[in-house]
């Protein structure tokens, strides 16, 4: 039996358990890494679809009123400059004046000291630095390398002129917006109705921290609810409820979900109502998630500048007019974080610590282990290959694992979040329990015996 000992984990728990066992490990690290940027091993990228997959069905497949799209990341520039982005989408940077260092003048935790270097540095005045990752799109380059290897001046400078700049996407929504009148001309769907989009942002971070927290490159899962303007604060309020099935589901306990209401002052341009909801990660209390009433800021936007009509003609003949939007917008690193903080476990096992990921059984990267007690022994090894053929076909996600001993095995499967443990022993093909196989429950570590005839239903 396991007995839980342990406070909230530290950050540095997670990072080291997500680099030991494959979950996420840092981007281009042979070649010394590049900040801001992380790789997903094999059970992050298992965990990071079982988060997309639950979310997509709890949002789309579920419901009647919702559509997908998946946009493109590199659009029009004119998408940003209508949106604001151009103009508006930037952080405070500051210099050191030792080292040079930039930093956001509004995450220094001392004003007068440089997280870089631990000196006291003169900052100087806070300039606006835009996150947008430009690009040009197409050969435009002032020289090319042909005219170079024919002895002008190679010059690559990129020719930034106003048909060729683009940027890669800091958010999904502009693309959803961008849709909005194909997917009504297409389905003419019935007010309210939704557009959801799962896919990367780019943000140029100046200080890119918290592990995957705040990164450079990231997955957004949006969605834009399309409301009548009479009607906004009835849907705002079944959203807020919808949010809080999401949390339950990701297994997040209620007690370290908060919603916070932004004030005006704190809101984005384009908000005129906003609720975040925090989470108790253990680097504080912070963003997971935000939900947000847009009005008819973006359609608004996108028909002044594209001239184009962005209204919607009820199917009961009255008056048309342009769509307000809510907005749902989920990061899914920071549910990957939480889901992480929330699962991760220390405890006691016959006296013995052990690290487990109590994560919920439909997120788990791998549902079952199956190992024959011992690997050298070719009559166990073959029924547990005959076992582990059997539930591979009916879960999908099943290791096999032969490893070392049983203990270092189960200690293994607990620290990677496998709900159940299946080992093939000698009872298994001879004596009074031929036909039965050990099963053992990551969270309680109660073994049992179960038949092999009912073992997929048992562990279903």
């Amino acid at each position: 039996m396991s007995e839980n000992t342990a406070p909230t984990p530290s950050l540095e728990d997670i990072v080291s358990l997500c680099k030991r066992r494959g979950f996420i490990y840092p981007g281009s690290e042979v070649y010394g890494g590049l900040s801001g940027t992380w790789d997903y091993g094999p059970l992050g990228v298992a965990l990071k679809r079982n988060i997309m997959q639950l979310w997509w069905k709890m949002f789309v497949d579920d419901a009647d009123n919702m559509y997908g799209v998946d946009a493109a990341i590199l659009m029009n520039q004119k998408v940003w400059q209508a949106s604001g982005h151009v103009d508006t989408f930037s952080d405070p940077m500051v210099e050191c004046s030792n080292c040079h260092s930039r930093q956001r003048a509004d995450k220094l935790a001392d004003p007068n000291k440089c997280p870089v270097c631990g000196k006291t540095s003169t900052f100087g005045e806070a300039k606006q630095f835009n996150m947008m990752f430009q690009t040009v799109v197409g050969p435009n380059f002032a020289k090319t390398r042909q005219e170079a290897a024919e002895g002008s001046d190679f010059d690559e400078k990129m020719d930034y002129n106003s048909n060729a700049v683009s940027y890669l996407r800091p958010e999904t929504a502009q693309g959803i917006f961008t849709n909005f009148k194909n997917v009504v001309d297409s389905f003419y769907p019935d007010v309210p109705f939704g557009l959801a989009q799962q896919g990367k942002a780019f943000r140029n971070e100046i200080s890119p921290r918290d592990f995957i927290f705040r990164s450079r490159e990231f997955e957004q899962m949006e969605i834009e609810y399309f409301v009548h303007p009479d009607q906004w604060e009835a849907e705002f309020e079944n959203w807020i409820a919808r949010v809080h099935a999401w949390t339950d589901a990701l297994g997040l306990p209620e007690s370290s979900v908060h919603e916070l209401e932004v004030s005006g002052d704190d809101r984005a341009h384009y908000s005129k109502r906003t609720v975040d909801f925090e989470f108790d990660f253990p680097i504080g209390r912070e963003e997971l998630l935000g939900l947000a009433y847009r009005t008819d800021f973006d359609l608004g936007n996108i028909q002044r500048v594209s001239g184009k009509s962005m209204e919607y003609r009820p199917k009961d003949g009255s008056p048309a007019y342009v769509p307000h939007v809510i907005e749902p917008s989920f990061g899914l690193e920071r549910a990957i974080m939480a889901v992480l903080s929330a699962a991760y476990t220390e405890d006691q096992v016959n006296g013995d610590k052990r690290t487990v990921l109590k994560l919920p059984k439909h997120l788990a990267p791998v549902k079952v282990a199956v190992s024959p007690l011992l690997k050298n022994k070719p009559e166990l090894v073959e029924k547990a290959r005959e076992v582990y053929v059997m539930l591979k076909k009916e879960f999908g996600a099943v290791m096999w694992d032969d490893n070392g001993n049983v203990g270092k095995r189960y200690r293994r499967q607990d620290e990677i979040g496998t709900p159940y443990c299946v080992v093939i022993d000698f009872d298994t093909v001879e004596g009074d329990t031929t036909g039965t196989v050990t099963v053992r429950d990551r969270d309680t570590t109660e073994q049992t015996r179960v038949s092999i005839a009912e073992l997929v239903r048992t562990l279903q």
